[in-house]
């Protein structure tokens, strides 16, 4: 279906990758925007304030157009650490997660080939572990109507099965409703013989 996405519903435990005496630590993270993923490498470099590399790949958005990411080899050679991470979080085909690998280096270089299979390696026993959900995208609308029309309102909500996100009920009322987009069409009809209701797709 066009408006279903995949991500993961909560974060990773911690995962353990080893190689030639370096330490590789993985944590996959749910985000929902640029502020979530600040916090979370935040709270990682806290907690491995002595490794000297952080890598870390995103992606955010649920539609193919505006679809976000960012991959940070944060100071292991080019290509190397960040995109073999964002290769997993395609190869699952899930969004809206952010995966960081913290390294420790055990004294023996791993060379190009050995630091992609690393990276690749610790993100995926991340995603392997982890609890992938499939999500609807949805389409919101603003329900503006006077209290009078309130019975009418939700009726349609309950009918239509709508999302209630927000609601502001006093002598004009507001309702913000959420609704998978594939059925928005429905909700704008529904709403139609009611001429004094306003609805407005947001």
């Amino acid at each position: 279906m066009e408006d279903l996405y995949k991500t993961i519903s909560e974060p990773t435990s911690e995962v353990l990758f080893k190689d030639k005496g370096s330490k590789f630590f993985g944590y996959a993270f749910p985000i929902i925007d640029e502020d979530d993923i600040k916090y979370f490498l935040e709270e990682i470099k806290n907690k491995h304030n002595s490794a000297r590399h952080h890598c870390y790949a995103w992606q955010l958005g649920t539609e193919k157009d505006k679809i976000l990411y960012r991959a940070n080899d944060d100071g292991e050679p080019s290509n190397t650490a960040g995109m073999p991470i964002y290769g997993q979080i395609q190869s699952f085909d899930i969004t809206n997660t952010l995966i960081v690998v913290v390294r420790y280096f055990g004294g023996v270089k791993l060379g190009v080939g050995g630091l992609i299979n690393a990276y690749r390696t610790t993100a995926s026993m991340c995603l392997e572990d982890a609890s992938i959900v499939e999500k609807t995208i949805d389409t919101h609308f603003k329900i503006s109507f006077e209290y009078k029309d309130m019975n009418n309102v939700m009726r349609i909500i309950k009918e239509k099965n709508l999302q209630i996100e927000q609601q502001q009920l006093e002598l004009t009322c507001e309702i913000i409703v959420s609704i998978r987009k594939s059925l928005a069409q429905n909700i704008l009809e529904a709403f139609e013989p009611y001429y004094e209701i306003n609805v407005k797709e947001l």
